[in-house]
């Protein structure tokens, strides 16, 4: 298949624009012809979102890619946040992983300096929860976006009602760079019609992390339309909800590749359309109790020794948000009391966006957090326990995007409260 384009693009494919965006124009267009696309539409969203954020040594070729994209002058159309750090001296190591992290990441430095001439929001714009308010990049309904990270992009669509496809590193900078990207996919009314339909037969509110993990396995890169959450999360994207369903929508893209999720009532386009969103035909999964406890049941445990003693807990993947912190810290103090113990006994880290984390120290709050021994840290625990000094580590998690990508052991949040709160005192 062949792209047609319009005059505009066919001049910047043909180099009106230079030869480096030519070269970027014609990657985007192999892009889309490889997946049908049949047009370019414009990026209208304000602003874009990378999901490159770290310096690793040997990422050689995008580094000096990112020279010839500055060197042409050939920036981000758009100003743009990007993935979370990887380091961050307040979280927990050892000296040899402190050394393995200024190995690894030893071009992080200069890597920020090449996101800053590109057009990086700010050096506070290090998140994969761009869209909160703390953060800034909050699309809105329809708008076409260039992003990669599966996080932000499924929720950008579910939740915000945006359009965007599930873009690799790289492409997604391309997009911002040329202003428009190939048409087809989530882009499409026809590509964001469900064709799964999931039930939800639980008595309480599942887990977000369980539930989205159960639906991503089964649907993968297919579009489920979820009945019976709005029984327990109600009808308003209150601050609730939408961290919910950040989780939620996490887990259904790491552990399937899910990029569009509609709840029946609650989400913007299945409140505008109903079960016409379904497309005929659609497959039917039902999920009740029992279901869950065989997903969580067959979740592979990848530790040297099944019973080691956790050296480190991870919560905040991805990024946590302000009332999830204010909650969170309520939860570990009646926890702490209940059992007896003034800190947690695991080394344990909160994780959120570096906006987020201001505001959260302003509250009286962070200082109750601290108190509990809980440190908070703007990194991604992907990044920190994806080497393989850290990767021996026995972690704990509430993430299902954590536990899928590392070795980090998955527990509930009501299980992670008690690992880190309860031991009989010595």
């Amino acid at each position: 298949m062949h792209m047609v384009l319009t005059p505009e693009q066919q001049a910047v494919l043909d180099g009106s624009r230079g030869e480096t965006v030519a070269k970027v124009m014609k990657t985007l267009v192999m892009y889309g012809e490889t997946f049908g696309a049949e047009k370019m539409v414009p990026v209208t969203s304000e602003y874009g979102h990378l999901v490159t954020s770290f310096g690793l040594g040997v990422m050689k070729a995008v580094y000096e890619l990112m020279d010839q994209l500055i060197d042409a002058g050939a920036v981000s159309g758009q100003k743009f946040s990007v993935d979370p750090r990887p380091m961050d001296k307040h979280v927990p190591a050892n000296l040899i992983q402190q050394i393995f992290f200024k190995v690894m990441y030893s071009k992080q430095k200069s890597y920020e300096k090449q996101l800053q001439k590109l057009g990086i929001l700010s050096d506070q714009a290090f998140t994969c929860t761009c869209y909160l308010d703390e953060v800034g990049n909050q699309p809105k309904k329809g708008d076409v976006l260039s992003w990669a990270e599966s996080s932000a992009v499924v929720y950008a669509n579910s939740v915000l009602g945006a359009r965007c496809n599930r873009n690799s590193g790289i492409l997604e900078l391309f997009g911002s760079i040329v202003g428009w990207v190939p048409y087809f996919g989530l882009l499409t009314d026809e590509g964001r019609k469900a064709t799964w339909v999931i039930d939800v037969r639980t008595k309480k509110l599942p887990e977000a992390q369980l539930l989205g993990s159960a639906i991503g396995m089964k649907v993968m890169e297919d579009v489920p339309y979820i009945k019976g959450l709005d029984r327990f999360l109600g009808t308003e994207l209150n601050d609730s909800a939408c961290a919910y369903l950040k989780d939620f929508g996490a887990a259904t893209a790491s552990n399937g590749a899910v990029g569009l999720y509609h709840i029946a009532n609650l989400t913007p386009e299945a409140r505008e359309a109903g079960e016409s969103i379904i497309a005929p035909g659609a497959q039917t999964y039902v999920i009740n109790e029992a279901e869950l406890a065989r997903v969580k049941n067959n979740y592979p445990v990848i530790w040297k020794d099944y019973s080691a003693k956790p050296k480190l807990c991870f919560v905040g993947c991805p990024h946590l948000t302000l009332e999830q912190l204010k909650s969170w810290t309520v939860r570990i103090e009646q926890a702490l009391e209940r059992s007896g113990n003034k800190k947690v006994i695991i080394p344990t880290v909160f994780t959120a966006a570096p906006g987020v984390l201001e505001k959260f120290n302003q509250t009286e709050y962070a200082p109750r957090l601290k108190a509990t021994g809980v440190i908070t840290s703007y990194i991604c625990p992907l990044m920190y326990m994806n080497n393989p000094m850290c990767g021996k580590m026995p972690v704990i998690t509430c993430s299902n995007k954590l536990r899928t990508y590392t070795s980090a052991r998955y527990y509930t949040e009501d299980e992670i409260l008690v690992r880190i709160t309860k031991e009989a005192k010595k």
